[in-house]
């Protein structure tokens, strides 16, 4: 079964690294899949390559969603997965982004087809980027982890061995794939406030596409995310200070995370799920002034 189908004929690179992230399950606050769009349209990307939604997935799950075109038009998207290319400042290689959609079906087939793919590029070493959420709150740094089975790799990026063990997602899946294949994996993950998971949390892109640009010696300008995360920021702001039982919340995770002693503290008088629908309304409400 072809996997990748190609625009154009496979570009011809330098030392190339594969960046890749998948909306979904290993994607909270958007902020893996909104790096890779991020360097995608900062470097100007050139797409190469994508691969058909028809084969990999469930379309009651991942729905196609109807929009509006000019005069009047419609057009349906569905998910994708693709592929762009690009030099990468400051450093001497190029860059091939996945900005990708996890799929439903045939996890092996895909990402077996993402490898086959890097190595037809003579792929150097694929970097999968993930978040998940935390119980750490926004007030905190956004935790970075890095890590690879690759030992020299890992002592020549300053990153730990991954001895994680438990359920995964297409991150993780491709990422053993790669592995398989004889190429060099990375992972980088986020971790978001829980309670922030459900809205597209730009201080966590912000802190992974530098960790991201550390690792490869890229110089690309994050000032725009930056002017943005901070605006963002002040939005968290003022949310609690219009909300009571918000601030409540956040000031005793703040606490438990200071103390780092959950057992010693009262469960919080509002759930992240909740904080998060307040936090998503209160965006829409300012959206609409």
């Amino acid at each position: 079964m072809r996997v990748v189908e190609f625009e154009q004929s496979p570009p011809t690179l330098h030392r190339p690294v594969l960046l890749a992230a998948f909306k979904g399950w290993n994607d909270a606050g958007d902020a893996a899949s909104g790096a890779v769009q991020m360097l995608w349209h900062s470097l100007d990307a050139d797409q190469f390559a994508q691969i058909d939604p028809e084969q990999f997935f469930d379309f009651q799950v991942n729905r196609p969603t109807v929009r509006s075109a000019k005069g009047g038009a419609r057009r349906i998207e569905w998910p994708d997965n693709r592929f762009a290319w690009a030099p990468l400042p400051g450093a001497d290689r190029h860059v091939v982004l996945l900005d990708g959609t996890e799929p439903n079906l045939r996890w092996r087939t895909f990402s077996e087809g993402v490898a086959d793919l890097a190595l037809t590029l003579d792929v150097e070493m694929v970097l999968t980027i993930g978040a998940l959420q935390v119980d750490v709150p926004h007030t905190r740094p956004v935790p970075v982890t890095g890590s690879t089975t690759n030992s020299e790799l890992a002592s020549r990026l300053g990153m730990g061995r991954s001895t994680y063990e438990g359920p995964t997602g297409m991150t993780g899946v491709l990422h053993q794939a790669c592995v398989d294949a004889g190429i060099d994996a990375v992972s980088l993950w986020a971790g978001v406030p829980h309670y922030l998971s459900g809205t597209p949390y730009l201080t966590a892109t912000l802190s992974l596409t530098e960790r991201i640009l550390r690792v490869l010696g890229g110089d690309v300008s994050l000032d725009e995310l930056a002017r943005e995360a901070a605006s963002q920021a002040d939005d968290i702001k003022s949310l609690l200070a219009e909300d009571e039982d918000l601030a409540e919340y956040v000031a005793e995770l703040e606490e438990r995370f200071t103390r780092a002693d959950p057992e010693a503290l009262p469960a919080a008088t509002m759930t992240g799920d909740e904080l998060a629908a307040e936090f998503e309304r209160y965006l829409r409400d300012r959206g609409g002034h």
